[in-house]
């Protein structure tokens, strides 16, 4: 088989995008849906496999800015719409799109990679891993309810139409990005994203409702979300399918769930990407009733292990030198000296002894402080060689709030 790997040509992108929704199962998305993402590609960034006139192989490369602990934003490809042809599949098609990427990513001086896996066993052995999760509820509110901080009576909530309002809830979305290691800073284009709303996605739910939380006239907070209405022999149990919501204080983000979970004829509150941490957790007056399930979200990729390690700032001041394995990307392999502290860091290539050996894959998990050195010692992934060096790095890797990726790609 001879194949061809080659940048994204704009006229090529209908048979791209066709080989990745039938490597997705075949099933064609909406007209509204293709044009987004037509128009978010970044073709540049693109890669298809070519079998003669046939395209066999897709691969992509978003243009991010992600934070990360220290509140910095950093410059990273988010890797999408990754798929081979069914009848193409074990010939290394996969792993040649992977290598090719890389390379890329490198020379564009990125230190970081990320995608979201649609199989968690594919990319472990490209480098990547799982650094966020993602919470999904399903709460009952005929037997739930919520405990509310002071000053959620004060906060003003409104309908409006999504689009009327997506300028300010983007520019609240924009100030909540550097709080929160995994968010990414919306590129021009990406706001668009919030507000699509498919009819073919709806699955008897409503359109797209939008409501906003103000004080003094200032926007505060947002929340967009469905109705799905339901009916059984007793009344109505509609559900309330949250989109995505933001608050810009406890009040007003209160304010918001306390209004849907009030939603007449509702029985439910459905929730599918939230942090693990989130404040809702805090306020219910009975978890069990919220069927709480946590799944693995973003996955990292140190494309430049100095660069990326210099990137952030760490909780306790730090010296460590790590022992790196990455076949793969083999330009990361060896020793590196990190040092720094909640001002910043520095990585360098050392001779020194190493402290901690680990692979790319195991800093990948750790790199947002979602997933703690230790955890991974204990399952074996991470080597101890100087005694008290584990916790030391486990503890000032780690964050104050759980990392998480706000939206999909």
């Amino acid at each position: 088989m001879t194949t061809d790997v080659r940048v994204l040509g704009k006229a090529d992108w209908d048979a791209w995008y066709g080989t990745l929704e039938l490597a997705f199962g075949g099933v064609a998305e909406s007209d509204e849906e293709r044009e987004l993402w037509r128009a978010l590609t970044e073709y540049d960034r693109s890669i298809g496999v070519w079998d003669g006139d046939a395209c066999v192989g897709t691969a992509g490369a978003f243009s991010f800015r992600m934070a990360v602990p220290g509140g910095a934003l950093v410059e990273t490809a988010g890797v999408t719409m990754v798929g081979v042809a069914a009848t193409h599949r074990r010939r290394g098609l996969l792993t040649s799109m992977m290598r090719r990427q890389l390379d890329d990513v490198r020379a564009w001086g990125e230190p970081l990679a990320v995608l979201t896996a649609s199989e968690p066993v594919i990319y472990g052995r490209f480098g990547y891993g799982a650094a966020t999760r993602q919470m999904k509820a399903d709460i009952d509110t005929t037997r739930v309810s919520l405990s509310v901080p002071a000053g959620t009576d004060d906060v003003h909530l409104r309908y409006v139409r999504p689009a009327d309002v997506h300028e300010a809830c983007e520019a609240l979305y924009a100030r909540r990005v550097t709080e929160r290691p995994g968010m990414t800073a919306r590129q021009p284009g990406w706001e668009r994203l919030g507000l699509l709303d498919p009819q073919s996605e709806r699955n008897g739910a409503s359109p797209l409702q939008c409501v906003v939380a103000e004080r003094a006239g200032e926007l505060v907070g947002y929340v967009r979300f469905a109705v799905k209405p339901d009916w059984e022999w007793r009344g109505a149990k509609g559900s309330v399918q949250v989109r995505d919501i933001e608050g810009a204080d406890p009040a007003a983000y209160a304010a918001l769930w306390r209004f849907l979970f009030d939603i007449d004829l509702t029985s439910s509150v459905v929730t599918r990407n939230r942090p693990v941490d989130d404040a809702l957790l805090q306020m219910v007056s009975d978890i069990r009733r919220c069927d709480v399930a946590v799944r693995d979200s973003l996955y990292v990729r140190l494309v430049e292990v100095g660069a990326a390690l210099e990137a952030r700032t760490y909780q306790t001041p730090l010296d460590v030198v790590f022992e790196v394995e990455d076949a793969f990307c083999p330009w990361n392999e060896g020793r590196w000296r990190l040092t720094g502290d909640t001002k910043g860091a520095s990585c360098e290539r050392t001779a020194d002894a190493a402290d901690l050996s680990l692979s790319v894959r195991e800093l990948g998990a750790a790199y947002l402080g979602g997933t703690s050195l230790t955890s991974l010692a204990a399952a074996g992934r991470v080597r101890e060689l100087r005694r008290g060096a584990l916790a030391e790095a486990s503890v000032a890797f780690g964050s104050d709030v759980a990392p998480w990726l706000s939206h999909g790609f």
